[in-house]
């Protein structure tokens, strides 16, 4: 029986070629060998981070294909496998697990606003179609849809809905997950890593650990696994000035950005995104050095 999912997983960006016309696989092995060497906890490829609305099919499967081959076991890989048609989530779904996803990450349709019985039958129709574990993403801001923990702890009784992405800023809401749902459905954080590691999260799944993944991993342990306050909450300022820059509307072009300064050329966002306005990279340059990611002699030349 494989592991269960715990801890600090990587929501990770799409590299691009430098015109944007191709996803760049040398990179994205690069990507992927940086966050298991510095101890990231699993890799989740094509969620909203890695703009998987932006990717062809060919691009999606060159991509699993890629991650799952690089990390080759050594963490689990968890593919992100949302769309607008159940048949096509099936689909996606599907081919996640015969390339080796250890599970996927599925946001609910986002323009049909489905019913909760819609939502049952979607989930339940790919989760009788597959063998691995899904992730609901929860994300009411982009997915048009809120998953409230009344309908996930209805949703938690399809077998293979183990986790929740739970991404409101409402850190309660961690709190009714857990008392609704016990121990059918566990919850990995989708924005407040740090606060809802102390109503139970047992994961997170974060925007900021494609840069700093150590810190990332280490705060949320600190909190999460081993309930030190002390240790947790320095780590928690320490990584706080960052979380704005891959926040909000600059996550992609942000994090793309700190790559980029930190001397790991990961490409553009693809429109209707654009990279972050050159005005705001000398502040990121100064949050990146502060933290420890990047050289200083590198953040003055830039």
């Amino acid at each position: 029986m494989a592991k269960p999912f715990r801890g600090t997983y990587t929501v990770l960006i799409t590299p691009f070629t430098a015109d944007g016309a191709a996803v760049d696989l040398e990179a994205l092995e690069r990507l992927v060998e940086f966050q298991i060497a510095e101890g990231i906890d699993g890799l989740i490829p094509l969620g909203s981070t890695g703009e998987f609305l932006s990717v062809s099919r060919e691009e999606r499967t060159a991509i699993i294909e890629t991650v799952v081959k690089t990390a080759a076991g050594r963490v689990p890989v968890l593919m992100g496998t949302g769309a607008e048609d159940t048949r096509e989530v099936v689909a996606l779904s599907r081919e996640a697990e015969a390339l080796g996803a250890d599970g996927v990450m599925i946001i609910p349709p986002f323009y049909a606003v489905p019913t909760e019985d819609e939502l049952f039958h979607h989930y339940k129709t790919v989760a009788d179609a597959i063998g691995i574990p899904i992730m609901v993403y929860n994300n009411p801001a982009t997915a048009n849809v809120d998953l409230l923990p009344t309908t996930l702890a209805r949703l938690s009784t399809i077998p293979n809905c183990k986790y929740v992405k739970e991404s409101t800023l409402e850190v309660t809401r961690v709190r009714d997950i857990i008392a609704l749902c016990g121990d059918r459905m566990e919850v990995f954080a989708g924005v407040l890593g740090y606060e809802s590691a102390w109503l139970g999260a047992i994961g997170w799944v974060a925007v900021c650990s494609n840069l700093v993944p150590r810190l990332s991993r280490d705060m949320f342990a600190a909190a999460a696994f081993e309930a030190n306050r002390e240790k947790a909450l320095p780590l928690y300022r320490r990584l706080a000035p960052l979380l704005p820059w891959v926040g909000g509307p600059r996550y992609v072009s942000g994090t793309k950005a700190g790559f980029r300064l930190m001397g790991m050329e990961m490409g553009d966002p693809r429109p209707p995104r654009l990279p972050l306005p050159e005005r705001d990279v000398p502040t990121l340059a100064s949050v990146l050095q502060a933290m420890g990611a990047m050289p200083a002699a590198r953040a003055a030349a830039e």
